[in-house]
C-alpha cells in the first residue's frame, strides 16, 4: 500500500481539510465536475438520492453538513485501485447544538488525471 497513490492522498486530504473546517481547501481538492453522494441514495442532506453535481452544489454541502460541525475520521483501512481508493473507518460529527452523530462507514474516492477528485461516494447507515 503506496500512501502515494494520487486517490490515497486526494482522499486523505480531504479528510483533513473536513476535520481541520478548511472549506476552501476542501473544495480546492474537487473536480469542476465533480459527483458527491454523501450517503450514497436519498438521506435528510440529499432526499432525492442523485447526489450533488460541481463545486455550487458542493459547496451547499459544506454549508449544510460540515460548517460549524465537529468531524473527527478514523479510517485504519484503506483499499487503492486504478483511480480510486475506499477508506473503511468511522466517521463522528458534533453539531454545533451537541448533538454526536457517529457511523461506520466506507468511502470511495475517484481522482482525474491531475489528482481531483471527480467522485466522492460515502456508504453509511443512521441508527434510525
Amino acid at each position: 500500500m503506496s500512501e502515494e497513490h494520487p486517490a490515497r492522498r486526494a482522499g486523505r486530504r480531504s479528510q483533513q481539510a473536513a476535520m481541520q473546517g478548511k472549506r476552501q481547501d476542501w473544495l480546492a481538492l474537487f473536480a469542476e465536475d465533480c459527483h458527491v453522494e454523501d450517503p450514497v441514495g436519498p438521506s435528510p442532506f440529499d432526499p432525492s438520492g442523485q447526489g450533488r453535481r460541481g463545486k455550487a452544489a458542493l459547496a451547499a454541502f459544506w454549508d449544510q453538513a460540515i460548517e460549524g460541525a465537529r468531524i473527527s475520521m478514523e479510517y485504519p483501512k484503506s483499499y487503492a485501485c486504478g483511480n480510486e481508493c475506499a477508506f473503511v473507518g468511522r466517521t463522528t460529527n458534533e453539531l454545533p447544538d451537541g448533538t454526536r452523530f457517529s457511523v461506520e462507514t466506507v468511502t470511495i474516492y475517484r481522482v482525474d488525471a491531475d489528482g481531483r477528485i471527480i467522485s466522492l461516494r460515502a456508504y453509511w447507515e443512521s441508527a434510525s
